[in-house]
């Protein structure tokens, strides 16, 4: 992240937007920056001038302002790091989450239903790209608002694979969207066990796409020659013997904390056979692909083991090739994280509005600044943070304010010092057992910060 990202944000993702007119181009930067210091709560909270408030509903319900119209910019900035990134390895990782908008009944009839079926809302099917060797996001590759179908309760099998509204074919939709990116770079489309749909490996395939899938299914296997028994999957990858092992730190879920896990990789080709009972749309050609499986030997009496039978398109016949693909699947958290920060850090479920219309360029808006929530704890772990100065990356007057909060005196910091100081004012206490600040508690020192500097700047301090 630049300096630009934080001091002009809005300038940075949203400066190439084309609404039509050059003073709603500019009211979307100007609404970006104001969104990005206060994303918290409902509209009225994030923009507290009414004039601003009033700025943004007559913006997202002109015609020319949309959810593509406005994503656009920050798709194209991200396509361009891409390129530009010294990594030859970059990570598109996917996945989806509900947003819940029950509480619009306004909408009720615009919007698909969710969870149970009584709810109303989007399946949100977000792409981001990832560099994995800075464990960095570089942005928004696409976003699809899906408006989930009511499903006939006797749907035959092939009337649900003719449907065009399926949830199935978003995988493959959002890649098709995005196309083909960074081609002097090694693009890996990585995804957790929802996209073990063979009709999105089948496309992979045949597109000259690499992927790695957490896989779902005990597919059948070619048969090698001389094989009497049906093969699967599964269970031809847990007879595979271990290449290695390592010692991980699995993260505690739902209040409990880390543990230490001491892992086995194994790796082997397997030859995946067309599912008997055709569900989706594709050619019965068996997929050449490799399996690489992820467990632990001897996990504690108390906790599950892990297993992770990832299913992947690149070669893998060493230690450390098989230790690359862990590595690439180990991203695809960032992706949960991302969605945390668009419901918890943005609010974004929080959004009232009386049509779609409205609704669906804010939740753009809102989506790019999320990123940002993600970077900042990326920037606070980076290897040079102890010996890049704040002003590097930082405006000087946020590190300048910042100094005088946490040393009484301006000073200057480092990227560690300023990180750390910024979560002990979004309510960190710094101590050992606390373990490294979120991008949650960044936040909020980040907006309490922004607070702050305004102060600053209103008194003529900055």
């Amino acid at each position: 992240m630049s300096t630009s990202d934080l001091s002009n944000f809005g300038e940075e993702h949203f400066g190439t937007v084309k609404l039509g007119h050059k003073a709603r181009n500019a009211c979307v930067v100007k609404l970006a920056n104001l969104l990005r210091r206060h994303p918290g709560g409902t509209l009225p909270d994030k923009l507290s001038a009414p004039k601003d408030y009033k700025a943004l509903m007559r913006l997202v319900h002109r015609p020319e302002v949309t959810h593509a119209s406005v994503l656009q910019p920050h798709r194209q900035r991200t396509v361009r790091l891409m390129e530009q990134s010294e990594s030859q390895v970059l990570l598109l990782v996917h996945d989806a989450t509900t947003l819940d908008y029950s509480s619009l009944k306004s909408l009720a009839n615009d919007l698909g239903p969710i969870g149970d079926g009584r709810g109303r809302g989007y399946l949100c099917h977000n792409s981001l790209a990832i560099d994995p060797q800075r464990r960095q996001v570089l942005g928004l590759a696409n976003q699809i608002l899906h408006h989930c179908d009511t499903v006939p309760k006797n749907e035959s099998v092939a009337a649900k694979r003719l449907r065009d509204n399926r949830e199935s074919r978003l995988w493959t939709k959002a890649v098709q969207q995005i196309g083909s990116v960074a081609p002097e770079k090694l693009v890996i489309d990585v995804c957790d066990r929802g996209a073990d749909i063979f009709e999105f490996l089948s496309w992979e395939v045949k597109h000259g796409r690499h992927f790695v899938v957490r896989s779902t299914y005990n597919r059948a296997l070619l048969l090698a020659d001389g094989a009497d028994q049906p093969a699967y999957l599964h269970d031809y990858a847990r007879t595979l013997p271990a290449l290695d092992h390592k010692t991980i730190t699995i993260q505690g879920r739902n209040g409990s904390p880390d543990r230490q896990a001491k892992i086995a990789v194994s790796a082997g080709p397997a030859t995946v056979l067309a599912p008997h009972v055709k569900r989706g749309e594709h050619d019965r050609t068996p997929l050449r692909l490799w399996m690489v499986r992820v467990w632990e030997p001897n996990p504690p009496a108390d906790c599950e083991a892990v297993e992770w039978l990832l299913l992947t398109t690149e070669v893998v016949e060493q230690p450390s090739d098989a230790w690359l693909v862990v590595s690439w699947y180990e991203c695809r958290w960032m992706v949960e994280e991302f969605h945390k920060a668009m419901k918890t850090g943005c609010d974004i479920e929080e959004l009232q509005f009386a049509s779609i219309k409205g609704l669906e360029p804010t939740i753009a808006l809102l989506s790019v600044v999320a990123t940002t929530l993600l970077n900042l704890r990326s920037l606070s772990r980076s290897p040079e943070a102890k010996t890049t100065l704040a002003t590097d990356i930082v405006d000087a007057s946020y590190v300048a304010v910042l100094s005088l909060w946490r040393y009484k005196k301006k000073r200057d910091l480092t990227v560690h010092e300023f990180f750390y100081a910024l979560a002990r004012l979004g309510g960190h206490q710094n101590r050992k057992c606390d373990g490294q600040p979120g991008w949650l508690v960044l936040w909020r020192g980040w907006t309490k910060l922004e607070l702050l500097h305004t102060g600053y700047e209103i008194r003529g301090e900055t």
